[in-house]
């Protein structure tokens, strides 16, 4: 009898010590060790925020240096342009008046009105026969960005980081700035702006990786928009620096090569690298103190006890041969290429055709600048409501059509003096399509790099993001040349930029659409979540933005 009350004693203190642990597991905080792993994106949208203050800073910040590398782009309108008139003091009295060209003219006999170091061909004398020489700098720069895409893409992703990559390539783009102003002659001058291309294109890689990796999904189209605003910046204030330098290109290079290394000594050093590119790394510690940072500033703050995902497992064996061996990855970034190629064509040439139009050169840059704003402007709206597909082909389209439009209100072949030849060389109509068109080759531009951004994982995505930018360098190399032909035969010029334009477009049907998406890490993350959610049979239906329910087939 005893021993049955001492064991009905013990059973209900047993149960009361149960009842205390379950009450004392409800109100003590969760071990760390108990707490799920967190992807960025989860701790971003569930802790940080989409996009707050401190997003809104950093990217602010980073998108600053997209000024620097829209200047070393597009400083040759004015650098390598033609001057709109010149002299002699041996003909008539001075009196050229009826003279067409200066190709007839003995050397020494006449002279440009803007001086001979108002551009490189007045000072090194490019026209008449010479004229494709005066071509050669700003293909080699298309060139020289096409490699610089390829080694600064790699090492955004693998040593120096997204914010390391940007610091260096601003430092080596005022540096080939500085030296392009000592340039003793064309060839000189020629090679020192492939460096100045190679220099700047680490900007634009790594720029828009860092700043849409920081940002809720979302918000991810609207904020790389921002980055190129911050590029249209950059193409307006040329006109304002090159017209007081206009007597002496050697002086605008020299003005242009202080604002990018001032960035990177006073303003670079607030910036923050990539969470996502630390926990990549295997720097889990420091991916965290990142986004600590980033929730402060938003008046939020993190779980003591918060774990980032690992997703370094195979981060050694998955590196960028896979990119190419992985089918879908391959695939992709092949149409992205294509793409690329025809929009960097026509974005590019557009631009510098300005100066075989009848117009002040900084009239008619400033009114191509001006038409970026509306640009960014309706992508910016438009990637919040629209897919990143219809809207980068569609803008592909409308700017193939404006170059044709163009063909109607141009002039025909010149012959031979349309390198210096006083007649009129378009018309109000023209230049109001063309700057239609440049409006829709600037908004397709803008769409396939924020496209592209999302086509593939962390551990790639600068990668990608290099082949897509040297695909876009590639045609935007080629572009010179045509402009050159373009002095000849004008209607030639925009049947070809036409034509290109309307077939990236139609190339870009073949990508998947991404809005909404999230961002993966690896590529194998990516190809399993892609295949876990969509039918593998129907590549054609990959939409990354909506989720497709298998359900297994009737019996």
């Amino acid at each position: 009898m005893l021993r049955q009350e001492i064991y009905v004693l013990q059973k209900m203190e047993g149960e009361q010590q149960n009842q205390q642990l379950v009450e004392t597991a409800n109100t003590v905080e969760v071990p760390a060790d108990t707490l799920e792993p967190l992807t960025v994106d989860e701790v971003i949208e569930k802790h940080i925020g989409s996009f707050g203050w401190s997003q809104f800073l950093h990217v602010f910040l980073v998108s600053l240096a997209w000024i620097f590398d829209s200047q070393s782009t597009l400083v040759t309108i004015f650098s390598d342009a033609e001057p709109s008139s010149w002299k002699s003091s041996t003909v008539n009295g001075g009196n050229q008046d009826n003279i067409a060209s200066v190709c007839g003219l003995k050397p020494g006999s006449w002279e440009w009105v803007g001086g001979h170091k108002s551009s490189t061909i007045a000072e090194w004398n490019l026209v008449c026969e010479r004229k494709f020489v005066a071509a050669i700098p700003a293909s080699l720069f298309f060139l020289g960005s096409l490699l610089g895409s390829a080694v600064f893409g790699r090492l955004a992703d693998t040593r120096l980081g997204r914010k390391k990559t940007v610091m260096v390539s601003c430092v080596l783009t005022s540096t080939t700035f500085f030296f392009t102003s000592l340039a003793p002659n064309i060839w000189i001058y020629s090679l020192l702006r492939c460096a100045n291309g190679f220099a700047r294109s680490g900007i634009g890689i790594a720029c828009l990786v860092l700043s849409t990796e920081v940002v809720g999904r979302k918000w991810r189209g609207q904020v790389g928009q921002y980055g190129f605003f911050l590029f249209t910046v950059g193409f307006i204030s040329l006109p304002l620096i090159a017209y007081p330098t206009r007597n002496n290109w050697r002086t605008l290079h020299r003005i242009l090569a202080i604002f990018p290394m001032f960035y990177s000594l006073f303003l670079l050093p607030f910036v923050s690298e990539s969470p996502r590119w630390l926990i990549v790394r295997g720097k889990s510690k420091e991916s965290i103190a990142v986004l600590k940072r980033f929730a402060k500033l938003n008046g939020k703050e993190l779980p003591t006890n918060l774990t980032l995902a690992d997703v370094t497992s195979n981060r050694e064996a998955e590196t960028y041969g896979n990119l190419w061996t992985t089918k879908w990855a391959a695939k992709r970034l092949i149409t992205v290429m294509i793409a690329g190629f025809g929009i960097g064509f026509v974005y590019y040439g557009v631009q510098l055709n300005v100066e075989n139009l009848n117009f002040s050169i900084y009239f008619t840059v400033a009114v191509n600048a001006i038409m970026e704003i509306p640009a960014v402007l309706i992508g910016t709206i438009l990637l919040s409501f629209t897919s990143r597909r219809i809207l980068f082909s569609i803008s592909a389209f409308l700017a193939g059509v404006s170059c044709f439009l163009c063909i109607i209100f141009t002039k025909g072949s010149r012959g031979p003096k349309a390198m210096t030849s006083k007649e009129p060389r378009g018309s109000w109509p023209q230049l109001s399509i063309e700057a239609l068109g440049f409006m829709a080759a600037s908004t397709a531009y803008d769409i396939l790099y924020i496209y592209c951004v999302e086509l593939f994982p962390t551990n790639v995505r600068n990668f990608a993001m290099s082949f897509m930018r040297q695909a876009l360098m590639l045609g935007a190399s080629v572009s010179p040349l045509l402009v050159a032909l373009g002095r000849l035969s004008p209607s030639l010029s925009f049947i070809i930029f036409g034509a290109l334009s309307i077939f990236s477009g139609l190339v870009s049907f073949w990508l998947p659409e991404t809005k909404d998406a999230p961002l993966f890490e690896t590529l194998k993350q990516q190809g399993e979540e892609e295949k876990r959610r969509h039918l593998p049979t129907d590549d054609s239906a990959l939409e990354l933005g909506n989720v497709t329910k298998i359900t297994s087939p009737s019996m």
